[in-house]
This record gives C-alpha cells, sequence and structure tokens, in this order.
C-alpha cells in the first residue's frame, strides 16, 4: 500500500476508485464501502484510494475536542487500510485554512485535477467540505462535468443496529466490548508501551502490564475487568485487563483511567515494551474490596472466568 503525506506527489495511479473521510475505527461501514471500491477498480483494471486528513478535523476546528476520542490510532488505521486492500492513501494536512475550501472547489482541486478518478464511493450520509456541505447529491451534479462516476454504499447493520463510529465508542464507553466487536467485524484492540506501576498485583500473585495510553485512545468511562488476548513479539497470551481507579488501592485520582494487563503463565520485563490488548468480553465491573485478600479472592475468580471466555 501507497502512502502520501502531500498531493502533488500523487501521479499516475490509473482509474481511481477514491473515497473520503476520517474512518475512525474501519468498521463494517468503512469495510463495505473499500469491498466495493476493490470490485470497481479490479472490473476498470485501477486502485483504490483513501483521501483522509490529519489532524482529526474537529482537534483543529475545536469542535468538542476536549472530549473527543478515537478507536484507533493512525497507525492502527493505515494496517487496516491495508488489511482490507486499499492501494493508495492520501493523507491531507487539516489546517483552518483548508477547512474553508468550498465543496465543490475542493473535489475540483484536490480529487479530479490530481487523482483523476474514475470513480468516487461515498458513504450513505457522508459530507465533506467547508461546513460539511458537500454530500452525494452535489457530486452527482459534479460527475458529467468531471466525468467521473458516483457511487452511494447503503447503511451497514448488525442485528439491526445500524453501524456507526459514535455507537461504537458509545459500546465501549460502558464496556459493552462484544457490541463494539460485532460492530467493528474484528476485535478491538489497544496498542500502547508498557510502563512501571508500583508492582503491588506482582506482591498477590497478579504481575501487570501497566500501559501508557493517551487520552483521546481512552474510551472506557467505567470501570471494569475484561477478558483479552495479548500480542507480544509474534505470540499470542491470554490475559485479563482491569480498567479503572484500583479503589481498593487508593492511589488513582477521580478521572484518571488506569489499564493494567496480567498475561497467564508469562513473568518476564515488559517495561518500555509494546503490547496489543485485544478485548473478548466483559467479566465485571469494578469493585471496592477491604483490602488485598479480599481483592486476591476476586482476580482468581476472574481468571476462571477469563480462561473459560478465551478458547482458541
Amino acid at each position: 500500500m501507497n502512502v502520501f503525506h502531500n498531493i502533488i506527489e500523487v501521479r499516475n495511479i490509473p482509474n481511481a476508485v477514491v473515497t473520503i473521510g476520517t474512518f475512525d475505527g474501519v468498521h463494517l461501514g468503512h469495510q463495505a464501502i473499500f469491498k466495493k471500491m476493490g470490485m470497481l477498480a479490479q472490473s476498470v483494471g485501477g486502485q483504490s484510494v483513501v483521501v483522509t486528513f490529519s489532524p482529526h478535523p474537529r482537534q483543529v476546528l475545536n469542535i468538542d475536542s476536549s472530549n473527543l476520542r478515537f478507536i484507533c490510532t493512525p497507525e492502527e488505521k493505515l494496517r487496516k487500510f491495508e488489511e482490507f486492500g486499499i492501494d493508495n492513501v492520501l493523507i491531507i494536512n487539516f489546517t483552518r485554512e483548508f477547512s474553508r475550501t468550498p465543496s465543490e472547489v475542493f473535489i475540483k482541486n484536490y480529487i479530479i485535477d490530481n487523482l483523476k478518478p474514475s470513480y468516487i464511493v461515498v458513504g450513505y450520509d457522508h459530507h465533506f467540505g467547508k461546513n460539511r456541505m458537500g454530500d452525494f447529491d452535489l457530486l452527482t451534479d459534479l460527475k458529467k462535468k468531471y466525468n467521473f462516476k458516483v457511487e452511494r454504499i447503503a447503511a451497514q447493520d448488525v442485528e439491526h443496529i445500524a453501524i456507526s463510529s459514535t455507537k461504537i465508542r458509545n459500546a465501549l464507553a460502558v464496556g459493552n466490548v462484544k457490541s463494539a466487536n460485532r460492530l467493528l467485524g474484528y476485535t478491538y484492540s489497544l496498542t500502547a508501551k508498557v510502563v512501571r506501576g508500583n508492582e503491588i498485583g506482582r506482591t498477590i500473585g497478579f504481575p501487570t502490564a501497566n500501559l501508557e495510553l493517551p487520552r483521546e485512545y481512552m474510551l472506557f468511562n467505567r470501570g471494569g475487568a475484561y477478558a483479552c488476548w495479548v500480542d507480544y513479539k509474534g505470540l499470542t497470551y491470554r490475559a485479563m485487563a482491569n480498567i479503572g481507579h484500583r479503589p481498593t488501592i487508593g492511589d488513582r485520582i477521580e478521572g484518571d483511567m488506569l489499564v493494567e494487563v496480567n498475561l497467564f503463565g508469562f513473568d518476564d520485563d515488559l517495561y518500555d515494551e509494546e503490547i496489543t490488548v485485544r478485548f473478548i468480553d466483559k467479566i465485571r465491573d469494578e469493585v471496592k474490596f477491604e483490602g488485598l485478600p479480599e481483592l486476591k479472592a476476586q482476580l482468581e475468580l476472574d481468571r476462571e472466568k477469563a480462561l473459560a471466555l478465551l478458547v482458541p
């Protein structure tokens, strides 16, 4: 997959099949767009192109940016693009000046002049350009003028729930990882560096890897214990994760959530190493115990529940 960070780098993509968006999570709805793009590209002997933006437009425009959360990092998003068959990605630097670009000017100057698309493919509710005025109807009006075709992908749903990044974020906020995974079409994960903690878990037989996670990627609003898989250096381990304030230990301030992961049968040093935690199901809500013996007893029960859920 080719990744371009400047429009002037993009040249000679044959019969480009283009889509535009932020694609947070690269969920089943996005995957339906990518699948259609692949079919169209094959039919015209072309290549697929995702046009996306960095930073996220809401970060630049300060639209509720303090509460902005993301399902995946930019690096994870690129990996998903490649996994789902995208040939080329153009990442446009999103600035306040760029945000004032009228929709038709954006299509002409960025998409038509540089990519010369055979097709532009969009989701059922896609909007773009200044004040999000561009939509499927505008593309339909422009297709004859600029000699391209337009395809709109219908809304995708799972068990009669329309798929959207917002619904996935809302599901993760309350710890409903099973619902989030169904809407994503894959297992939700966090990839982060392991940092040193207070090592209390090690004293009760449950050493944990504490993850250093930027606030914008902390989607969980409620504490709890989770069954998960951990990927590290090409190997996969069964594990359980605790997300929350550690009320029994009492060393976390309100609003400051921590992710701790206990890898089963693993006792090596993970400090400063990067691991990926894939969430399978929630085991229980976060609870404050009377002391460490009670916490240890609960963790032993949690481990048994996690093992039952983590079937290879």
